[in-house]
């Protein structure tokens, strides 16, 4: 099975939860065993692969800027695309930029996706019962990619995922277990870094350094014994 099978379960969710005039969006990056899943929230109208009229993958994130420089931060987006991509207004992405972006991420070995696909015209808040209808195809596509590492923006995603209350605040660079289809991955709960989060955005890129510098070593392999 591919991600890309899940597409139509999101579509109909899109209908039921979404602004109708606006298309779902669904991931992008490295469907691979990647070294590192971004769970966000869900869309909204900014991402200009929501018009119904855009050609091209349906990612999270393409014509915006804040995103970027926080994998630029932290050393998971190359300078000549990050470059280009503060270079741009939001209408000047086209299908084939947001490929070479895209082809950025998988190369860096991971995958970005939101909790919700339901796209809507603004950054509204929708209540935990919404998100709750997308945790199966949520665990479906983590069971496909199988991540090494998960990392849940946000006290809301990170409450869903976990079926526990969480404040990001007060578990910093810990991580909780989350089981899909038999195995058991590591969620580490992370600062959301856009809108009115960006106050935060040096404490997400505190963490996520603190993660992947933890994940590295963790799975470096072992020095050959003399």
């Amino acid at each position: 099975m591919k991600v890309s099978d899940l597409n139509p379960e999101y579509n109909k969710l899109q209908r039921k939860y979404g602004a109708k005039e606006l298309t779902s969006i669904y991931n992008g990056g490295c469907t691979n065993n990647p070294d590192y899943c971004f769970v966000f929230m869900n869309p909204t109208g900014k991402n200009i692969a929501s018009d119904p009229n855009w050609k091209g993958r349906r990612s999270p994130w393409i014509g915006t800027k804040n995103i970027w420089k926080l994998f630029h931060r932290i050393g998971l987006l190359d300078e000549g695309i990050y470059a280009s991509i503060m270079a741009k207004r939001p209408n000047e992405w086209n299908e084939e930029f947001a490929d070479l972006v895209y082809g950025d991420v998988e190369k860096h070995k991971y995958f970005i996706t939101n909790l919700g696909k339901c796209t809507q015209v603004d950054a509204r808040v929708l209540p935990n019962s919404v998100y709750v209808q997308y945790l199966d195809l949520l665990r479906k596509e983590i069971e496909i990619i199988n991540p090494k590492v998960i990392i849940a923006f946000g006290n809301q995603v990170s409450s869903v995922l976990s079926g526990n209350a969480i404040s990001v605040s007060k578990c910093r660079k810990q991580s909780f277990p989350m089981e899909v289809a038999g195995k058991t991955y590591d969620v580490y709960p992370v600062f959301y870094p856009i809108g009115n989060g960006m106050m935060n955005i040096d404490k997400a890129v505190e963490d996520l350094e603190f993660i992947i510098k933890n994940t590295e070593k963790r799975l470096a392999p072992s020095s050959a014994l003399i």
